[in-house]
């Protein structure tokens, strides 16, 4: 039998988890340093995360900021995405999206907006079959 997979929202309580994967997208990230960033995030009242299962399993997650953006309006903004490694190419981030869609209609989000390493090329040919498009570039300054 098939084990089922289903969409829910994480917490706080989940941050083990969370971080485990999140490491797969940021592999020079320390767990620790990975933890603490998300008990900062988890303090933001916009930040959700989402969370994709296999059963009792965690295979999927993605941070979303709700913002307001005068060319946009209502928004989820998307990051931190990662399917697990071993779990790709098997329908699960179709399968997400959805999922993440779905939440920010009913949240009445007017677009979905996310950020996507340069050189993660598998990642844009995705973006680019769920109907996503590129509107700019994402410029970042260490101070």
């Amino acid at each position: 039998m098939k084990e089922e997979r289903f969409f829910k929202l994480l917490s706080i309580q989940d941050i083990q988890e969370i971080a485990i994967l999140g490491q797969q997208l940021n592999p020079s990230l320390g767990i620790g340093d990975a933890r603490d960033y998300l008990i900062q995030m988890f303090e933001f009242q916009s930040y959700q995360c989402f969370g994709l299962y296999i059963g009792q399993q965690l295979v999927g997650i993605a941070s979303g900021w709700i913002t307001v953006r005068l060319y946009s309006g209502k928004q989820l903004e998307l990051d931190n995405v990662i399917i697990d490694s071993e779990m790709q190419s098997k329908g699960l981030g179709k399968f997400f999206f959805n999922s993440i869609k779905n939440w920010a209609k009913a949240n009445k989000c007017s677009t979905i907006e996310l950020n996507t390493y340069v050189k993660n090329a598998r990642s844009h040919k995705f973006y680019f079959s769920l109907g996503y498009s590129i509107l700019g570039f994402h410029f970042q300054k260490y101070i």
